[in-house]
């Protein structure tokens, strides 16, 4: 059954903005307005942050209306959330407000649409956000350099609660302080619940009134979905701190707006985890949130004689959707680590705010005593694995690929100097799923921990490679990073069983003649397959060989591999610098082969692009049609 899903077109907020002279009203109204768009957008969308974008509604819409001066002018107020995760929430209201095209409400997450997380290349989006506790430093820095070019205007900053667990964010507050940054307001969205479930029980936050005025910052407390509370609250910044930063904690809540997704209201009896963090609600939950979002919106249009909400309607179903019964691998790889933990006690888990993506629960009820959730604190969390290590134990550190490569890059490095055996998992690799946008993209881990010293890189293809490689890592003598693509495992690759991990050495998992290609993950190889058979069609047959090791090419094995080959191609779900291509080419030219086979990468070589699965590979030429006219063409065939 398609649902019908209803858009409030930007002509509509000007006619109700316009027509209630009431602030109060007028917020509330706009406020309600920007929900029934934002839950449009994410309902058609197939995915986004919902609880985040409505905990945050009424600060934004206070802001746009009645704080800022000059809001979408070059010299104008500046605001930008650094959290990111309320993007559509932003959207809506810009869009709402006249100041990003209306057409762009149908396309949240799609190619050359809405990113995820705010992106440079959208208007209005100062900086790309996603990656947590940036937000007040790129703030200093934009006061700074107004203060050189002699710009006076007010720059304000959304930060989520738990994202104040980054510790950046602590870092950045003294030298506001020593430097009178009194154009800057910090607004917390103290909503209580971060990805999960409620902050308090990942990292407690503690007072946190007292800890910015220890740093010297002017603090204030408001409830941040109630007008009234904001409006008050922003002058008195503006009458009690006039020189220095500010903070408003604003009390909200997660979901505000309606009952359905509202955490105070939606949490069901003994559950722990709110289910409107990300994802898209159901049919059912569109329609009753539609319905109290309409109804909030209709009484003030009543009361103050405007008639009706006008709305546009459109059909929900515009984003294939994944099979609910294919094989994911962080779910697999949560399973097989209990398993491994009920044999051996050594093995702990630690993660970073993401038990349910790394598919950590299993883990997490079965042996509470061994499991640490470290909150949005990634270097803290691996250089507690460090410890955990030096006291005899084998921790599985866990997180987002895109994280957990980089914020922690250097105590890696420094656990990687000590000997100290750790194994990093990082979920939600490579390119795809690419809805949430390049933030979220890890397509540079491999360049970041391939030199590494002792740091293998395994990416297994399916849920046997998974439990195999778990196995692997309980036994190495090295430290390795499990490199999880997140999306669904086509059915011909999650077919294939399990390899032998023999380090540097891979496998032919579909034989062919002298056209070679190398990959490793589900992505790769299942764009790899679809290509041979387009190249069969042609009389091509394509050899595809997996290799999960994506740092280690085994002398002996690449040498057979390569005098049977005419071409050899490393197809990769990363960078082209730095990735799989650049350690089996170098290992190709030390082979010293008299006839060696010609040899070239395919992989990104631009920011990955935000969309759908099947529109962001073929946008970066990795989409099995694009692949097959590269291996048809050979070396000289162009990478995007």
């Amino acid at each position: 059954m398609t649902t019908t899903l209803h858009w409030v077109p930007t002509a509509e907020f000007t006619r109700v903005r316009e027509g209630i002279p009431e602030p109060y009203d007028r917020s509330r109204a706009v406020s309600a307005l920007s929900r029934i768009n934002t839950l449009y957008m994410i309902k058609r969308a197939g995915s986004g942050h919902l609880g985040s974008s409505f905990s945050a509604a009424d600060i934004v819409t206070h802001l746009h209306l009645h704080e800022m001066r000059r809001p979408f002018e070059a010299d104008g107020d500046v605001y930008f959330s650094s959290k990111g995760h309320d993007a559509p929430g932003l959207y809506a209201a810009l869009i709402g407000l006249g100041a990003l095209d209306e057409h762009l409400v149908h396309r949240l997450r799609r190619l050359d649409g809405l990113p995820g997380h705010p992106d440079v290349h959208t208007p209005h989006m100062p900086f790309n956000t996603g990656s947590l506790g940036m937000g007040v430093s790129k703030a200093k820095g934009l006061v700074l350099a107004d203060r050189l070019r002699g710009l006076d205007r007010r720059i304000y900053v959304l930060t989520g609660d738990g994202e104040l667990q980054e510790g950046q964010n602590w870092e950045a507050l003294a030298g506001a302080v020593r430097h009178g940054m009194h154009e800057l307001t910090v607004v917390v969205d103290h909503n209580k619940i971060q990805s999960d479930t409620w902050v308090a029980d990942v990292s407690d936050l503690g007072d946190l009134e007292a800890k910015f005025r220890a740093f010297g910052w002017g603090t204030l407390r408001c409830d941040g979905n109630d007008p009234l509370e904001l409006e008050a609250a922003f002058r008195k910044r503006a009458e009690s701190f006039p020189e220095g930063p500010a903070v408003i904690i604003a009390d909200t809540v997660k979901g505000a707006g309606c009952d359905t997704f509202a955490a105070t209201t939606s949490l069901r009896e003994g559950e722990w985890m709110y289910r409107f963090h990300s994802g898209a609600p159901s049919a059912e939950d569109y329609r009753a949130a539609y319905a109290e979002l309409s109804a909030t919106a209709a009484e003030v249009l009543s009361r103050h004689g405007l008639g009706q909400l006008r709305t546009e309607e459109a059909a929900a179903e515009t984003v294939p959707a994944a099979d609910p019964l294919a094989e994911r691998l962080p779910q697999v790889y949560g399973e097989a680590l209990a398993e491994l933990a009920r044999g051996d006690e050594r093995v702990v888990a630690l993660d970073a705010d993401l038990v349910l993506d790394t598919g950590l629960i299993p883990f997490s009820e079965e042996f509470p005593d061994r499991f640490f959730e470290c909150g949005i604190a990634e270097q803290d969390m691996v250089s507690m694995a460090g410890g955990l290590a030096a006291g005899g134990k084998l921790p599985f550190v866990h997180s987002f690929s895109c994280f957990l490569h980089s914020r922690p890059n250097e105590q890696i490095y420094n656990n990687a100097t000590e000997n100290r055996r750790v194994v990093y998992t990082g979920s939600l690799a490579g390119l795809v799923p690419a809805a949430p946008g390049h933030s979220h993209q890890a397509v540079r881990d491999v360049s970041a921990l391939g030199a590494v010293p002792d740091l293998l890189i395994l990416e297994p293809a399916n849920g046997a490679g998974v439990r195999a490689a778990v196995e692997f890592c309980a036994t190495a003598a090295e430290s390795v990073y499990l490199r999880l693509v997140s999306g669904p495992v086509g059915g011909e690759v999650a077919a294939l069983p399990a390899p032998p991990l023999h380090v540097g050495r891979g496998r032919v998992v579909r034989e062919g003649g002298s056209t070679v290609a190398v990959g490793a993950g589900p992505v790769v190889l299942g764009q790899l397959l679809d290509a041979a058979r387009l190249l069969a069609a042609e009389g091509v047959e394509l050899t595809v060989v997996e290799l999960p090791w994506l740092n280690r090419a085994d002398p002996e094995w690449l040498a057979q591999l390569a005098s049977g080959a005419r071409t050899l191609t490393v197809v990769e779900n990363h960078y082209t610098r730095g990735g799989q291509a650049d350690t089996v080419g170098r290992a190709l030219l030390e082979l010293g082969l008299e006839q060696a086979p010609r040899f070239h990468g395919i992989g990104l070589t631009e920011v990955p692009r935000c969309g759908t699965p099947a529109e962001t590979l073929a946008a970066h030429g990795l989409a099995a049609a694009d692949l097959a006219g590269a291996l048809r063409t050979g070396p000289a065939a162009a990478t995007r």
